[in-house]
């Protein structure tokens, strides 16, 4: 019998088959056509019969995706110690970032296309500004909720405010920091995905309109599970470096 351990960690899994499974019933009850919704079994054909064309629009992907994501991390770090570091900044500058982010990212797709034409460029762009933004407020949160109490008392041994953010704050802000990294690298794929649809030659999301336009829905299909692995699989080695390098702040969950 599985301890609730085990059960805990095999959840997804199961849930993941279940799902499958009804979805190829489904389908075969119902006798779906492959062109309007394909089933499990048809994406797992065309993942294999293509295995080669998939494999090298994901890399091309993938790496775009980790360049705008890489990007985030410095421009979302930076803005957001600026922020949280200062209440006049975090009064000035917050609000207009969030008016920022609320706008359309896949609109300024042809506008990047007229600056930095077809291809990388865009894709890469598109992917940083749809995932710095949660990087920028969390590390701004970590800073700004800093104790007034625990500043005060490190001020009367003598730490500056420099000592204070840099040796307090910044630590403190690590669990809000993999937080965040978990959440924009998932839409960083989303970005580069939806640039690739309507700038680019490669990639999975050029491949997802060649797909449709030639009624190959299986392929299409095919492109998504990918993407989704490729980003379930960066949230999991994200997730694994957190619980390796900020233990002390879940202790609570370590007998789980």
């Amino acid at each position: 019998m599985m301890s609730r351990k085990s059960l805990e960690q095999a959840s997804p899994w199961i849930l993941l088959v279940l799902v499958l499974l009804v979805w190829e019933l489904l389908c075969r009850a119902f006798n779906v056509s492959e062109f309007v919704f394909p089933s499990p079994s048809k994406i797992a054909l065309a993942l294999q019969d293509q295995a080669g064309l998939i494999a090298g629009h994901a890399w091309r992907t993938f790496w775009v995706t980790m360049a705008g994501f890489g990007l985030s991390i410095v421009v979302g770090v930076l803005l957001g110690f600026l922020i949280g570091s200062s209440r006049l900044a975090y009064t000035a500058v917050y609000p207009l970032m969030t008016g920022f982010n609320a706008l359309p990212k896949a609109a300024f797709v042809p506008i990047l296309v007229v600056w930095f034409g077809i291809g990388v460029g865009p894709a890469v762009i598109t992917a940083f500004l749809i995932s710095f933004f949660p990087i920028m407020v969390n590390i701004a949160t970590g800073l700004a909720t800093l104790e007034p109490e625990l500043e005060d008392v490190l001020r009367v041994l003598g730490a500056k405010r420099w000592d204070v953010l840099t040796k307090v704050g910044l630590p403190r802000s690590l669990p809000y920091f993999y937080g965040s990294l978990k959440v924009a690298i998932t839409l960083a794929f989303v970005g580069t995905t939806v640039s690739e649809m309507t700038a680019a030659n490669e990639g999975i999301g050029y491949l997802l309109i060649s797909a449709g336009s030639s009624m190959q829905m299986g392929l299409a299909f095919a492109g998504l599970v990918v993407v989704g692995a490729m980003a379930m699989a960066m949230y999991e080695f994200f997730s694994i470096v957190e619980r390796r390098t900020t233990g002390w702040a879940h202790r609570g969950s370590q007998g789980h």
